[in-house]
Order: C-alpha cells, then structure tokens, then sequence
C-alpha cells in the first residue's frame, strides 16, 4: 500500500535552500542531516540533497504541489517577495486546474494546482 510520495531535489548550498524555503515558502526544518534536509509544510514534505556541481540550467527537477485556496498562496508569496516563473503566473488552465510555477535557488520548478 503506497501511502506518501515525497520529492527528492537537489540542492546546491543548504543555507540559501533552506532560507528560500522556510523564510520565503512557510515550510518547516524537520531535519538536517549535513547534505540533506527534509523539509515540510502543511501536508507537503521536500527532501534536498547537497549536489555542489550542479548546473541550474540544466536542472530538471520538478515537483507538482496540489493545493486548496491557491489565490491565497499565490498572493502570500507575492507578499514575501517570491518570484512568480515568467511563464507561470497564476491562470486557470484548460485541464480544469488553476495553478502558478516558481524556480528555487536551484531552478527546480514548483507548480501549484488547485483542481476548479
């Protein structure tokens, strides 16, 4: 029985990481092992391992992040001065979900989505 799925992405400094997430995002350290964090926040746990060499333009990491009240996080981030991707400002798309996307330090896309 599967009961959780949560993403692994790379990282490649743990203290930028660290503040985008918790200071920028609202998550939660629930553990710091050296070169790797896990991270949480509300239903949602991230875990993030040390990758120095990694080229963020090549980064393919991606996670889709379903959610409830997406205006409101939307504008939160906003608020907390979170760059909203370029491409991915908030819009109602024609799979019936409404979402946005961010790039972290490390360009992994985040995509929210809440179902309409």
């Amino acid at each position: 029985m599967l009961t959780a799925i949560n993403p692994k992405l790379p990282m490649r400094n743990k203290a930028i990481t660290q503040d985008y997430y918790v200071d920028k995002l609202g998550f939660t350290m629930l553990a710091d092992y050296g070169d790797y964090l896990i991270l949480a926040k509300d239903e949602v746990e991230i875990h993030f391992f040390e990758f120095k060499e990694l080229d963020p333009k090549s980064n393919y990491g991606q996670v889709y992040i379903r959610v409830k009240a997406i205006e409101k996080i939307y504008q939160s981030f906003i608020h907390h001065g979170v760059e909203i991707h370029p491409n991915g400002h908030l819009e109602k798309k024609p799979w019936q979900q409404k979402e946005f996307a961010l790039l972290d330090p490390d360009f992994n896309l985040l995509t929210f989505g809440e179902a309409m």
